[in-house]
């Protein structure tokens, strides 16, 4: 279970637990007369090769042959499946100081108001960018933009809220002992882990994938299932949705590099402009998580990834992928442009009633927000926007029997964030007594898999590449 609290305003959730709790096996079948196969080569840059596990983990198949030729060994002993368990990587979630302190924030403001600009801060120099008293030398009077004066009036309006329900999420980590409180922590900062990835970007895979022969989709199925020993061209990875429906992991190798896929899991990896096998999977979803890839001057500088325009977002079909009544919820950074828009523009372009809004709380494993919870400018939350498809239907509800309890106002989504950057928490286990428990459930915009949900995404494997998981055990 992800949820280790539950209270009045909210959840206190474990995210790497919701991981590993997915149980990442892949489940190694073996025959005496195929004991000496070798792995399927890992393809250059360039080109690309869906496969199964089967095939592929040299070492799952030498301890399969070595059982398989033990003398006295009987038939069954000899085909039984040999189980590789993965565990993502702890340390991705070892937030143990926040980022920026308010003591950081407090010093970095007095000297500018002094006059002198202290350079040793970098992280505050940052944090302070949109709405510092000095810019770049000497002094200037604070003046504030529209934009700026609507955070800061928003702030306020949930800050109580913030405050008051995540200190009471966080006394009963610490009872518990899920958290451990600061005089308990040890002082070596936050360990810095970093995967190694030398594969081709997906996106980049994406814009790639476009200059491929185009697909006659009536001489294609819709789905392509990952089983064993399956082999599949390039072109089938983006033109229809690729399915894991067995009980146990499976693993495909895209440019070269491994992923894992969670059992019962289907996705697309394409961009905004090839979604329609996505709809021609002919599935309407009851549950449909958005992750925009905002506008923002950080992204611009950095260019980590592609934004979308406010038209472009628009153009996403969720009403065509939406079952009546379906609950939407989008993910907003604090940027109050982008919480406007969603509520004012996108949802009544959809025909989606908004109904309320959450809030997620990152914390450090001591209960300490990660950034200053007055910061001016990175606030320690990021906000959700939850509504309902309305408008008339030839479609029937799905099991109009099953009740759920109603959305409730202002929940709290407190976790220790993943050093990944973008990297959600989930909502399956909080979103539980208000879905049905048959709910088809989609995510767009996604960067990892989850069991039972479809993912799409020009990034849809990120955090499943092999590199963020380790294998701590290899049993029958």
């Amino acid at each position: 279970m992800s949820v280790v609290h539950q209270l009045s305003s909210g959840w206190l959730l474990d995210h790497l637990a919701f991981i590993n709790n997915i149980d990442y096996q892949l489940c190694q079948h073996h025959e005496p007369t195929s004991s000496n196969a070798v792995p399927i080569s890992s393809p250059h840059c360039g080109s690309l090769t869906v496969t199964s596990t089967s095939s592929i983990e040299l070492s799952a198949t030498l301890m399969a042959s070595e059982t398989a030729t033990k003398p006295g060994t009987d038939e069954r002993e000899k085909n039984k499946a040999l189980l590789q368990k993965y565990t993502f990587r702890a340390e991705l979630f070892h937030v143990t100081k926040p980022h920026v302190t308010t003591s950081d924030c407090t010093a970095f403001q007095q000297e500018n108001k002094d006059g002198n600009i202290n350079h040793e801060k970098p992280e505050c120099v940052k944090d302070q960018d949109s709405v510092s008293a000095v810019r770049k030398k000497g002094k200037r009077s604070i003046a504030f933009n529209q934009g700026e004066l609507d955070a800061m009036e928003y702030h306020a309006k949930v800050r109580g809220l913030i405050l008051d329900g995540t200190t009471q999420l966080i006394q009963e980590g610490l009872k518990s002992g899920f958290l451990y409180s600061v005089s308990e922590r040890l002082d070596d900062g936050n360990k810095t882990t970093t995967v190694g990835l030398d594969s081709c970007g997906l996106a980049e895979l994406c814009d790639i994938a476009k200059q491929l022969p185009l697909v006659n989709e009536n001489e294609l199925d819709i789905v392509q299932l990952i089983d064993a020993d399956v082999s599949v061209p390039e072109k089938d990875v983006f033109s229809r949705i690729t399915q894991n429906s067995s009980n146990f992991t499976k693993m495909i190798i895209l440019m070269g590099q491994k992923y894992l896929l969670p059992p019962k899991s289907s996705f697309l990896l394409s961009d905004l402009s090839c979604m329609q096998p996505l709809l021609n999977y002919g599935k309407k979803y009851d549950v449909i998580v958005i992750d925009p890839p905002w506008q923002n001057k950080s992204v611009k500088r950095s260019k980590r990834y592609n934004y979308l325009s406010s038209w472009q977002i628009k153009q996403i079909p969720v009403p065509k992928l939406a079952a009546p009544n379906c609950l939407v919820i989008t993910w907003v950074t604090n940027r109050q442009k982008h919480l406007q828009f969603v509520k004012d523009e996108l949802y009544p372009y959809w025909s989606v009633e908004t109904l309320t809004e959450w809030h997620w709380v990152k914390i450090t494993r001591s209960g300490e927000f990660v950034f200053p919870l007055d910061s001016p400018h990175k606030k320690p939350y990021e906000g959700l926007v939850l509504g309902r498809i309305q408008g008339k239907t030839v479609l029937p509800l799905r099991n109009p029997k099953v009740k759920v309890l109603p959305i409730p106002d202002h929940k709290l989504i407190v976790s220790v964030p993943c050093t990944l950057h973008s990297h959600k928490p989930p909502l399956t286990e909080v979103l539980k007594d208000y879905i049905m428990p048959d709910a088809e459930c989609l995510e767009l915009f996604a960067r990892n898999l989850q069991p039972g949900w479809t993912s799409w995404g020009n990034e849809v494997l990120k955090f499943q590449h092999i590199d963020y998981f380790i294998t701590p055990q290899i049993r029958n």
